[in-house]
């Protein structure tokens, strides 16, 4: 899959997730329990390795090729005030991605990771929500697309994003998915103030107001209030979904993208894990919804998937312990 070429390809490979391998989970499971370790002693390292088997399809998984993909667009809601950085900063940040100066080329390399960014008309922003669906019907299959091709081939796919203004149309995502009014998810993204996260509340509720009535399927909540850079996050989750390459989510805003994607197929979020637990309010609420497990929580709230790239070594780490460690057989240890 490298493109969504109408909304009926977008909703049938939204309807058709393949499954894990479940023989090489079964093989996987069966291979933890002859290690030299007391059964379930290695927590969650144990549950990610097996997690990882089923997806990639094998007893032993690896990443030989890991892979970040930032995508960056721009937001028309920016104009009412939400957040502490004016649109222009996405463009900068895309140059200084470019020049390796960002938090997440230091982690991307850190964590043995390529690292692409993929910005995305970011001299025409989205249209405001509040006035009007934040993209047309050819923008948003024209995103999700561009996700879909980003993906690639990995063993490891950690999506992340740049779009000043963003983790207010990822409040609205969430609360169009999962019901619950903006307070419950709005929160202060770049640093906005008490008062501007009250500003961004309402913000969402006018949007959701003024699009309700629409807000029936996963590709009209992305169109109408997401962003070119989430719905190409969206697009590459499926789209790898469609290749079974596991994919590890960000924060707030890379795990609203899936939201919507939820609300239709619940199944979505059973070949991704989640890098980390971020500042953002509504994050542990969008994670409990979709059922996921942060790996780590460490107070980060930046984005840029940096997050997901410090998870990749716990990730590596437990691919480490299951591979690399003998078993009792192996180690002439009798009666275990």
């Amino acid at each position: 899959m490298t493109a969504f070429p109408d909304i009926a390809a977008f909703e049938t490979a939204l309807a058709t997730l393949p499954r894990p391998d479940d023989q090489a989970r079964a093989a996987a499971t069966a291979r933890q329990g002859q290690l030299t370790k007391p059964p379930g002693s290695l927590g969650r390292l144990e549950d990610i390795a097996i997690f990882l088997a089923g997806w990639q399809g094998v007893e032993r998984p690896r990443i030989e090729r890991g892979r970040v993909v930032i995508f960056a667009g721009n937001h028309g809601v920016t104009a009412r005030g939400v957040s502490a950085f004016p649109a222009e900063v996405t463009e900068l940040m895309v140059a200084n991605f470019a020049a390796g100066g960002a938090a997440i080329n230091a982690l991307a390399a850190a964590a043995g990771l390529e690292l692409a960014v993929v910005p995305l008309d970011l001299d025409r922003p989205t249209a405001d929500f509040t006035t009007a669906p934040a993209m047309t019907e050819e923008e948003c299959l024209s995103a999700l697309s561009s996700g879909a091709e980003a993906v690639g081939e990995a063993d490891l796919l950690v999506l992340g994003e740049m779009g000043i203004g963003n983790s207010t149309a990822a409040a609205a995502l969430a609360a169009a998915s999962f019901g619950g009014g903006p307070a419950l998810w709005v929160g202060p993204g770049t640093g906005v103030d008490a008062q501007g996260v009250q500003r961004k509340a309402a913000v969402v509720a006018e949007g959701l107001a003024l699009h309700r009535e629409h807000l029936t399927s996963a590709f009209e909540i992305l169109r109408r209030l997401g962003g070119r850079e989430i719905a190409a996050m969206a697009g590459a989750v499926l789209a790898a979904r469609h290749k079974r390459i596991p994919v590890v989510l960000d924060g707030f805003i890379g795990t609203a993208a899936i939201a919507p994607l939820a609300h239709a197929n619940p199944a979505i979020s059973a070949h991704c894990l989640s890098g980390h637990c971020s500042a953002e309010p509504g994050h542990v609420l969008l994670l409990a919804r979709l059922g996921l497990e942060p790996i780590l929580s460490l107070g980060m709230r930046l984005g840029e998937a940096s997050g997901a790239a410090v998870a990749v070594q716990v990730i590596r780490s437990a691919i480490a312990a299951h591979d690399g460690m003998a078993t009792f057989a192996e180690a002439g240890i009798a009666g275990a």
